[in-house]
């Protein structure tokens, strides 16, 4: 049963990582997400259904479009088969006892959106409203759902504190020193806060600070290998995403060990 659903998972990550290229290239420029059908960007083409299948469709076509030859980026393959690796990755992380399955929606919609921040702010320095402010109620249902299988209630209070103080933080982070990074960040920390509270208090610390640890030291190596200065602008949020999922898989068990060597 786990190996079943598990796959079921890989193959759903496939179909949404599909949905999130579209998302990724259509939602900065303001355009509908659902009309017109795909198409080559050179010759208008539509694409067509045989030519739309996750991952092998790209490899059938060999990369390049079917009417007109021109090449496909790579990217798209690999949005679709990095979505479907998280997907296994959440999926196996929850596993399916205990009421763990109550919680997989929430978590992989979390995968979803980050997949979808994450290439947006490397494009554009941007996280839209348009994904980050709905994920407030959409991941407070699905965690309330997630509550409602582990029958764990404080989580929920855990997850609105950990809203709270993440949002907060961000928020004097901004205050203290505008220019180093935007209130898409700020926004952006209230959910990641929601996910990290309610999963514990070591998920919350250590996932807030592996953002800050992670993306310094990208920060660094790109200032070694002088891709970068002093004043160059890196987007924070695939950090923020990257620090929240150390934090949910890895944070409890690293905060209680520092516990437990600290005192």
């Amino acid at each position: 049963m786990t190996a079943l659903l598990v796959a079921l998972a890989g193959l759903l990550g496939l179909a949404v990582g599909s949905f999130l290229n579209v998302v990724v290239w259509r939602l900065p420029r303001g355009e509908s997400l659902s009309k017109p059908p795909s198409a080559c960007p050179r010759c208008g083409h539509s694409i067509r259904a045989r030519d739309n299948v996750p991952v092998v469709s790209w490899l059938l076509l060999r990369a390049r479009c079917r009417d007109c030859g021109e090449p496909i980026s790579p990217r798209y393959p690999l949005v679709e088969a990095g979505t479907a690796a998280a997907f296994v990755g959440v999926a196996l992380w929850l596993g399916v006892d205990d009421g763990a399955l109550w919680a997989w929606p929430a978590f992989l919609y979390l995968t979803a959106i980050s997949v979808a921040l994450a290439l947006i702010d490397i494009d554009t320095k941007t996280l839209p409203n348009r994904i980050v402010l709905p994920s407030y109620p959409v991941a407070a249902a699905l965690l309330a759902l997630a509550t409602v299988g582990t029958g764990d209630w404080w989580s929920m209070v855990r997850a609105v504190l950990g809203l709270v103080i993440l949002w907060t933080f961000y928020f004097a982070l901004v205050f203290a020193y505008p220019a180093g990074m935007g209130f898409g960040d700020v926004k952006l920390a209230g959910v990641l806060g929601l996910y990290l509270g309610w999963t514990g208090w070591g998920a919350l610390v250590i996932g807030g600070f592996a953002a800050f640890f992670i993306g310094g030291v990208f920060a660094l190596v790109l200032l070694l290998v002088r891709r970068a200065g002093r004043k160059t602008g890196i987007p924070f949020g695939p950090w923020m995403l990257l620090g929240a999922f150390v934090g949910l898989i890895w944070g409890n068990g690293l905060w209680d060990a520092y516990l437990s060597a600290a005192f």
